[in-house]
């Protein structure tokens, strides 16, 4: 997530026309036209899924640390989703004239890193997620005795206070104060920012950190994760096809071979529905995360490439498919629970009075 493509004059907090000499404006425009009016529709579908969410793991019963993982995931999204609706109105409802009332612009700036700071809670809890499938098929008789409920609420609170931690330059530079207007002499509440040396400071911190190296840390976690737990997917599914007296034999000899059993193809059912499902939720992550990757590296490579350089329109054009992205990142989830997790779809159309 950014916020640097758009100028703003910070008196009356409406953006600046600038820029019209620049390259790709006319497809910057375009692809505005597309997302923007969608962006609502996705937003309140996102809501509605993971309110959903909230209320199917809650009803089937928080027993283990990974209904627990996918009920904090669900609960960062929903928080993030309502945090980011503050950020999408300028845009969504300019043709109502949001943009030009500045109460809507100091609303963005107040809610747009809190909610980015939620939406990379959320990206390290679908990678903790992603670890702990790793462990359930790399060590699937310690799993439950290692990766507690109670170990995994005290490591997810940890992850919050790191996020918090981490995000926290940026978290402080606009904040509410009073503001003295130099027209009328009058002070009144409004928005206050950091000095641009500040502002400038903290945002290469956060580059550096939140936009840089942490994604592409949990980037190579998840895409490893993946292929890790495809392998073993594959390695079950081939076992499960062969012949039963096939499958006898070949244990047999496995077993006079070595006298600690092999545990590498011993997935139940059960538990190879939940790899899949973890497999396509971090499958969604990765791809989800695509777009604000390559800006980010693009952002560190070329210079001109952000929101105030040549190719701002470009920047721009980028971050809001960036957005588009972390919306439906945010929202799809129920969908791989409905299809993968039989307990949760009983609940769900329980809940939902369907038979």
């Amino acid at each position: 997530m950014e916020s640097d493509s758009i100028r703003f004059n910070m008196t009356t907090m409406r953006p600046v026309s600038a820029f019209t000499d620049r390259p790709y404006r006319q497809e910057l425009e375009i692809i505005s036209s597309i997302l923007h009016p969608i962006w609502p529709g996705i937003l309140l579908a996102g809501l509605c899924s993971n309110l959903l969410n909230i209320i199917v793991f809650i009803k089937s019963g928080v027993k283990d640390g990974v209904t627990t993982l996918l009920l904090a995931l669900s609960i960062s999204d929903a928080v993030f989703l309502s945090l980011f609706s503050a950020t999408i109105v300028p845009f969504s409802f300019s043709p109502l004239g949001a943009q030009r009332i500045p109460t809507v612009w100091t609303m963005y700036f107040l809610f747009f890193w809190p909610a980015s700071t939620v939406y990379d809670f959320s990206s390290h809890i679908a990678v903790f997620l992603g670890i702990t499938r790793c462990a359930c098929v790399s060590m699937p008789l310690r799993f439950k005795s290692v990766f507690t409920k109670k170990r995994t609420i005290f490591a997810l609170i940890g992850l919050f206070c790191a996020d918090i931690l981490l995000h926290s330059p940026m978290l402080t530079v606009f904040r509410l104060g009073w503001v003295k207007d130099p027209l009328t002499n009058t002070t009144s509440l409004g928005l206050v920012r950091d000095s641009p040396s500040v502002h400038s400071t903290k945002q290469r911190i956060n580059d550096t950190l939140n936009k840089n190296t942490i994604p592409w840390i949990s980037f190579i976690t998840m895409v490893t994760c993946v292929a890790l737990l495809t392998y073993k997917l594959y390695e079950s599914s081939k076992v499960r096809s062969q012949p039963s007296n096939a499958r006898s034999s070949e244990e047999s000899s496995s077993k006079s071979a070595d006298t600690k059993p092999t545990q590498s193809h011993k997935l139940s059912p059960k538990d190879l529905k939940v790899v899949q499902s973890v497999v396509l939720v971090v499958t969604i992550f990765i791809v989800a995360q695509l777009p604000s990757l390559t800006y980010t590296a693009v952002r560190v490579a070329n210079s001109e490439f952000n929101g105030r350089g040549r190719l701002a329109f470009l920047a721009s054009m980028c971050i809001k498919i960036g957005f588009t992205f972390d919306m439906l990142n945010a929202s799809v989830n129920i969908f791989v629970y409905y299809n993968y997790n039989s307990k949760y779809r009983s609940v769900f159309r329980s809940l939902l009075r369907l038979k």
